[in-house]
């Protein structure tokens, strides 16, 4: 092997209604990279417990999950679709991960801090050990490329770091059982297994906010349902949502400029340019001087006319349960065929009797 070869993983938590935020900063660019990529797309089920250990209906939300993916466009035949739980290595990578990973770099983890809040003694060892079960993610396919958001960058840095420990600690063994390949550490050659994973950022990523409050994000948490538009709803319940969207009493600037200290108007401007695949600038030569009374119910329309086929096909297949859990077992099946070959070679790398 003179190179790794080019593969994207990424995963979305089965907790909570799929909302326009998880659509447009990451599965419409799931279905994009599909194009020239080869993907693996996964329901990260195991993750959903970290925080919340019992759910009401994971196997609904496992499926739903699926159903987003694959009604947006993913292609489960030519890529894999699957859920975590599925395919054990995932775990069993998670585990040696804990050892190689220390617990200074756990503690640095923001999102630790934020998910924890200020009872940490509380917190379950799986949220502080989350971030190693994500760089196994990734890396139990050897994957070496991963799109993200910003709130997920210091993880993916903590999965290269990750990699590059193991790779330098156990480097000699790895040349031993020729499964890796030579590569630069910063300015030092070594012969490493795992790739030091690289994030993948296509364009200017759509941050989309509360519909309630500019300032947050869009939450599948948020208690508040007119915060968010979900994935399933249907365009009655979008209008009504966005024409009860918070926004102040001035009309759209002509300049994006102009949107500065007006969150709500810059959300919702950005909502619409994510949704017509164009920039804030040609949205307000549209409707810069405009009043939302007359933006809103076109940024109804709009959104509606885009979601509408992903929420009827998500419906259709929800209501067909066997055909997701065959797609799912079907991708668990392909997953687990990849990542036994890479785990078999970390136990002789390790040196665990098999």
């Amino acid at each position: 092997m003179n190179s790794f070869k080019p593969l994207v993983f990424s995963g979305v938590q089965p907790t909570g209604n799929l909302h326009l935020g998880n659509y447009l900063g990451a599965i419409r660019k799931f279905v994009a990279l599909q194009e020239n990529n080869d993907c693996i797309y996964c329901v990260v089920d195991l993750h959903a417990i970290t925080a919340q250990l019992v759910h009401e209906d994971l196997k609904g939300q496992i499926r739903s999950i699926a159903a987003a993916f694959i009604a947006s466009g993913i292609d489960p035949v030519k890529h894999i679709v699957f859920n975590q739980s599925a395919v054990p290595q995932h775990a069993e990578l998670a585990w040696i991960f804990n050892c190689v990973a220390r617990i200074g770099w756990m503690n640095r983890m923001t999102q630790f801090k934020d998910k924890a809040g200020k009872d940490r003694e509380n917190a379950s060892l799986g949220l502080l050990a989350y971030p190693s079960l994500m760089a196994a993610d990734i890396l139990v396919y050897r994957a070496t490329h991963v799109p993200v958001g910003d709130d997920q960058k210091q993880h993916l840095e903590l999965a290269r770091d990750i990699a590059q420990k193991f790779n330098i600690d156990f480097q000699d063994k790895i040349r031993a059982t020729g499964a890796g390949i030579d590569m630069v550490v910063g300015e030092e050659p070594i012969h490493g297994f795992f790739p030091l994973v690289e994030p993948l950022i296509e364009g200017p990523a759509p941050r989309v906010m509360s519909l309630k409050d500019g300032t947050k994000k869009m939450s599948k948490s948020d208690p508040s349902d007119l915060s968010r538009i979900n994935l399933m709803d249907d365009g009655e319940t979008i209008l009504k949502k966005i024409r009860k969207a918070k926004t102040d009493p001035d009309c759209l600037p002509s300049e994006v400029e102009g949107l500065k200290g007006r969150p709500e108007a810059d959300n919702l401007v950005g909502i619409y340019a994510a949704l017509s695949d164009r920039k804030k600038e040609d949205v307000l030569k549209e409707y810069g001087g405009q009043q939302f009374s007359t933006f809103k119910p076109a940024l109804a329309d709009l959104a509606v006319h885009v979601l509408s086929p992903i929420t009827g096909e998500m419906r259709r297949l929800m209501d067909d349960t066997a055909h997701i859990d065959a797609i799912l077992r079907d991708g668990g099946e392909r997953a687990r065929a990849r990542a036994e070959k890479v785990m078999a070679d970390v136990y002789d790398i390790i040196g665990f009797l098999r």
